[in-house]
């Protein structure tokens, strides 16, 4: 038994030895700069590179299209080989698998490699609205949900949509008749917004949190489970004001299907020494997302996991029947 470990742990030594770095270190952010995807791919891109993990800078490409459609398809047919590359996922891009919005590919056709961190929900408006608080927005929305426009990155039964459906259905209004704009990630609602072209947005906290800081927004209301510390202490979370909506992004990193198991070892080893780093915690700080530490086979376990509580939620609001 005991020569069969040691075979065993020299097999998986010598796999390890094996791998090696990646020629060009690639980071596809499934969308136009700006939004969750891109901050997601920048995270490892300094981070990485801080962390004395990776010798060559990482480039980061954009490829939009379906919220990640385009980039899960890509990863599967045409980079089916390609080591280089990790892609940028979050729930959305697990919430459109769960509805079925990659067509005949699931979670089952892709390496799920490692997270970066988690990100909380939230509803925000630009800083000179009229709109000043949560109540605000909801004594709108009940009196006349078509008078608001809601924006978000994704479609309909997208993560943003669902946030959105979770808090009308807590507060009693009916989210099909609110006015819901989508655009192709974060950073288009975002301008949406800015440009008075919207009235509220709905999205993730890191993506929006340096325009937070430069007050040309207003969060009105957050979905984690506590209060947030820093610049968004004094923002209230949904729960507190009665309505108990919780909506946790998970960001993250997938891979192409037939990589070899060296060449994924070589990034899960990374990302394991990564997570250690001191590099992990800056980029933590300085992109806004907080901790949250899985990599291999117990990621994949989560992912699928998600995939499947997302089925049971889509179901719940006729996405899927």
């Amino acid at each position: 038994m005991k020569l069969k470990s040691l075979c065993c742990a020299l097999i998986l030594l010598s796999s390890l030895a094996l791998a090696k770095e990646p020629n060009r270190p690639e980071c596809i952010a499934p969308a136009q700069p700006g939004g969750g995807f891109d901050l997601t791919c920048k995270f490892i891109q300094v981070g990485m590179l801080d962390a004395k993990l990776l010798t060559k800078p990482m480039r980061v490409t954009y490829l939009p299209g379906g919220v990640g459609v385009v980039a899960y398809n890509t990863m599967i047919t045409n980079k089916a080989k390609d080591a280089n590359v990790v892609t940028a996922f979050s729930s959305g891009t697990l919430l459109n698998i769960a509805t079925g919005k990659h067509g005949k590919y699931n979670e089952n056709d892709v390496k799920w490699l490692a997270s970066a961190g988690v990100d909380y929900g939230m509803v925000a408006v630009r800083a000179d609205s009229p709109i000043k608080s949560f109540q605000d927005l909801i004594t709108a929305l009940k009196k006349d949900p078509g008078s608001i426009s809601v924006a978000a990155g994704g479609s309909i039964g997208g993560q943003d949509w669902m946030q959105t459906a979770l808090l009308s259905k807590a507060a009693g209004i009916d989210v099909k008749k609110i006015r819901f704009v989508a655009f192709e990630g974060g950073g288009d609602a975002f301008s949406a917004l800015l440009g008075g072209h919207v009235h509220v947005l709905s999205g993730g906290i890191a993506e929006l949190l340096p325009h937070v800081e430069a007050k040309s927004v207003r969060v009105l209301a957050l979905f984690s489970p506590e209060r947030l510390s820093g610049v968004l202490a004094s923002v209230p979370t949904a729960k507190e004001l009665g309505y108990d909506v919780q909506w946790v992004t998970l960001r993250g990193y997938y891979m192409a299907p037939k990589i070899t198991n060296e060449e994924y070892n070589w990034w899960l080893e990374a990302f394991n020494k990564f997570h250690q780093s001191e590099a992990y915690k800056e980029q933590l700080k300085q992109r806004g997302l907080f901790e949250f530490k899985k990599t291999g086979k117990e990621f994949e376990d989560f992912v699928k996991k998600q995939v499947q509580d997302y089925r049971v939620l889509a179901k719940e609001f006729g996405l899927i029947k």
